[in-house]
């Protein structure tokens, strides 16, 4: 991510928000965060094999939400470069995670391709 105000930035941020909240309050959402909730069972198997140390349940809600996000794009979406969302889900834990995300999202990123 070269600018904050990039509209795919913007639009993975929206998309990250809404993940994070559905974690909580099942709510409307918009189709392409349904069809990545549609997925999530997929994702999570994905994660889980990622990150065998972390069971899902105790990784940080926010960085399962990157994560899955990241996930889904890498092995379901595949319309952008592998590089490309990495970068992506690392910015996104450096601006909603804690100071461990980034290194917790790239690392689990990185086993998986």
């Amino acid at each position: 991510m070269k600018n904050p105000q990039d509209p795919r930035h913007k639009k993975r941020q929206k998309k990250l928000e809404d993940i994070f909240k559905n974690t909580f309050f099942k709510q409307n959402v918009s189709k392409d965060v349904e069809n990545i909730l549609k997925h999530q069972e997929i994702l999570d198997k994905s994660i889980q094999q990622a990150a065998p140390q972390f069971p899902l349940n105790k990784i940080n809600k926010i960085d399962l939400a990157i994560l899955r996000l990241a996930v889904y794009e890498l092995k379901v979406a595949k319309k952008e470069p592998p590089k490309v969302i990495i970068d992506e889900a690392i910015e996104l834990a450096k601006e909603y995670g804690n100071e461990t995300s980034p290194a917790f999202i790239n690392g689990a990123l990185g086993k998986l391709i």
